[in-house]
């Protein structure tokens, strides 16, 4: 039976941890350099775990060490290890960012070890809402393959669904994701601020947020596409413009995104030639954008 240890005790190292030991997956011990987050390990992972700050005993003690820290922090673990053990043979590390591939744990291969990235697709705004989503989520596995089998087995006991990816695509891969989740927070956030010149909260906006988010997950993103630019409608689009006045980062938020909802229109055939034309010469970009 193998024994997993866990290096970071924030919220991603936490609410697998829990997740792993919920699935009968044996958890060990886990580090952290604050008491603080120790503390908080403790009471969501009990006492029949053990808790240090040192990372050296992570290694010793377990089979499988997930190294959950923050994505700049994961090479300075990686050398604290390099310096602090002998041989790693056949243990596996892992690391848990979206955008790294598991190259950035070299040397450890040097020392025996097998390495690889295990990254859960989930915003984890804190660890209780974390341990509620994970059941639901896809886990994107890469690495060596030693450490795909046992990647896939903790993937398959914490999520949803586990899927390869190559180590390149890695940067492409968190790049999507930061598009669907980090900025439409930033996107909705605009649109709040917008909503406040009218003393109007979010609540009312979020039944459509949800609807269309429902249409995206049914339809796809192509044909769950509304609104002026989709119909071809030039006298909204230039009042909104005009709307916006000298909130020049939202103006220029919104003719990028109506340039892509343009782009999004032609491919679905729902605008002529001179709507097109309006429409890009209203909106701005380069003159051969497609």
């Amino acid at each position: 039976m193998m024994k997993v240890g866990i290096i970071g005790a924030g919220k991603v190292g936490v609410a697998t941890g829990y997740m792993m030991k919920k699935s009968g997956i044996p958890l060990c011990v886990i580090s952290d350099v604050l008491d603080a987050s120790l503390d908080t390990a403790r009471r969501y992972l009990a006492e029949d775990v053990a808790y240090t700050k040192n990372n050296i005993d992570v290694v010793n003690a377990c089979d499988v060490i997930a190294i959950t820290t923050q994505d700049r922090i994961i090479k300075d673990v990686v050398r604290e290890i390099d310096a602090g053990v002998g041989r790693l043979d056949g243990k596996v590390l892992f690391h848990t960012s979206g955008a790294d591939p598991s190259s950035i744990l070299k040397p450890l291969d040097e020392r025996g070890a097998r390495l690889g990235s295990l990254h859960p697709l989930q915003t984890f705004p804190d660890i209780d809402s974390a341990i509620a989503v994970l059941p639901d989520t896809y886990i994107f596995i890469e690495g060596e393959k030693k450490a795909l089998e046992t990647l896939t087995f903790i993937g398959e006991k914490i999520g949803h669904r586990v899927q390869m990816i190559n180590s390149g695509d890695k940067v492409l891969y968190h790049l999507s994701a930061v598009f669907v989740c980090n900025l439409l927070c930033a996107l909705n956030y605009a649109g709040e601020k917008i909503m406040d010149a009218i003393n109007i909260d979010l609540g009312p906006f979020l039944p459509i947020i949800r609807a269309t988010l429902k249409n995206i997950e049914n339809k796809g993103p192509l044909m769950s596409l509304t609104g002026p630019v989709i119909r071809g409608d030039l006298k909204t689009v230039e009042a909104h413009l005009r709307a916006m006045g000298n909130m020049e980062d939202y103006k220029e938020v919104y003719k990028t995104l109506s340039r892509i909802a343009l782009k999004m229109a032609v491919e679905r055939g729902t605008l002529d030639g001179e709507a097109v034309r309006q429409l890009k010469s209203i909106l701005g970009g380069k003159e051969d954008e497609q």
